[in-house]
């Protein structure tokens, strides 16, 4: 271990990342600035080219993040895995999703473990940063890296460190955002932690790989939890017809013991609507039933139907139908100012409001072409007005918003963000969550 901590601490590995997404490429660009040389591998040819040519397909990615490293010879993208081969150390940031009963989909950890494999020799530092359920690094990872002679923290080192990628956050970045690591073995942790020690400004060791794949469920299943509550909030209050949204901000004011979550047309990116699945799933495995996260997902994955009906009501209050129904949609991403529609609720208002006859259309800044759950849409644009649709739905309330003109257009509108609040104009037509 002494010479490949000696190489790690003067930056001369070679360093291969396994995805090169939202989780990756973030990366690829911080082992590029601290002096590693650093490959980008992905199946995805489009983004290898891109990275190639020294460009960026990320908003939170810079091409001048890119484009000096790969112009030195030191960045590169591929789609071989004959690459590592040549590795030093890699970073695993495959997708982890979910298949149609919701149960964790591990092919793309299991491939690329065994890619890893199949070319592994002496002294490789291998991480896993896909979100998953606690146990995989030990159980998937580690029978598989020391199965052919190679023995664990001596001439192997496996550790688990979760991603925490916000989106569009103009103040935490990778560098910044204090990292979790686990290591299967006291070796272990300490070399993926001088690795990253070469990138990250805080990192925050814990006693094993279980522990740091749990911290990234418990920080995403307190979020999908509380969400759900205020979600369910939201319809409470308007059954009572109160205001779910000034309840909220009224209860925030309190300096003490009250965290304000806010209500919205459901759960969208990789993470929430997603990861605390993966710990459900694995409580099922020993007889556990995770009946709070369980209770969250019903109620969460029930908000873009329920938007829906809200929709269906506002216009039936103006003495028109779903059916034939002009709609605009504004936001398909789903969060403010990122171009991120997986899991976004739009993808289910629309395809509902379709179902239901009504005429659909969006505009989205970040997202020109939109093409999922059947439908295929380009973005439209709003310059010369809404007076040709029935009603307009607000599901993402990005920052270039125009709510001025949104207001004076007096279009029946149905603000599930409740984006609107405090713009002067005719309030009669403007419906809430």
């Amino acid at each position: 271990m002494s010479n490949l901590w000696k190489r790690i601490d003067s930056a001369d590995v070679h360093v291969v990342v396994m995805g090169i997404g939202y989780v990756g490429l973030p990366l690829v660009a911080e082992f590029a600035r601290a002096g590693f040389r650093v490959t980008g591998l992905d199946k995805d040819s489009e983004k290898v080219r891109m990275l190639n040519a020294g460009e960026s397909y990320i908003s939170d990615v810079p091409a001048s993040d890119l484009a000096p490293h790969v112009s030195s010879g030191r960045l590169a993208g591929t789609t071989e895995a004959s690459v590592l081969s040549k590795a030093d150390a890699v970073v695993v940031c495959v997708p982890t999703p979910l298949n149609k009963t919701k149960d964790p989909d591990m092919r793309f950890i299991v491939d690329a473990t065994d890619e890893i494999a199949r070319h592994q020799h002496d002294d490789m530092v291998v991480i896993l940063e896909s979100t998953t359920y606690p146990g995989t690094t030990s159980e998937v990872l580690v029978p598989k890296l020391t199965e052919n002679g190679f023995e664990l923290g001596k001439n192997v080192f496996v550790a688990f460190s979760p991603e925490r990628v916000d989106p569009g956050n103009e103040i935490y970045k990778t560098k910044n955002t204090p990292k979790v690591l686990g290591g299967a073995t006291p070796d272990c942790l300490k070399v993926a932690t001088l690795l990253y020690s070469k990138i990250i400004d805080t990192l925050v060791p814990v006693s094993s790989p279980e522990a740091a794949e749990m911290v990234k469920l418990l920080e995403n299943t307190f979020r999908a939890v509380n969400i759900g509550l205020v979600n369910e909030v939201a319809m409470m209050s308007r059954r009572l017809g109160i205001d779910p949204f000034e309840v909220i901000r009224a209860a925030a004011t309190k300096p003490f013991g009250f965290m304000p979550f806010y209500p919205g047309p459901g759960l969208g990116g990789h993470c929430i609507p997603i990861d605390p699945l993966y710990l459900s799933w694995k409580l099922r495995t020993l007889k556990y039933q995770a009946r709070f996260i369980e209770l969250a997902d019903t109620i969460n994955s029930a908000m873009p139907s329920y938007v829906v009906e809200r929709i269906a009501e506002a216009l039936n209050a103006h003495s028109k139908a779903v059916r034939g129904s002009k709609i605009l949609v504004y936001g398909v991403a789903y969060k403010k100012d990122v171009s991120d529609i997986r899991e976004s609720p739009a993808i289910t208002i629309m395809h509902e409001l379709i179902v239901r006859g009504a005429e659909v259309a969006y505009h989205d800044p970040y997202v020109p072409v939109f093409n999922e759950d059947g439908v295929s849409l380009n973005s439209v644009a709003i310059s010369r007005g809404l007076s040709d649709y029935d009603a307009l739905v607000i599901v993402t309330d990005h920052s270039c918003m125009d709510k001025e003109q949104i207001m004076r257009e007096g279009t029946l509108i149905v603000d599930t963000r409740d984006a609107l609040r405090g713009v002067a104009g005719d309030r009669s037509k403007v419906h809430g969550l």
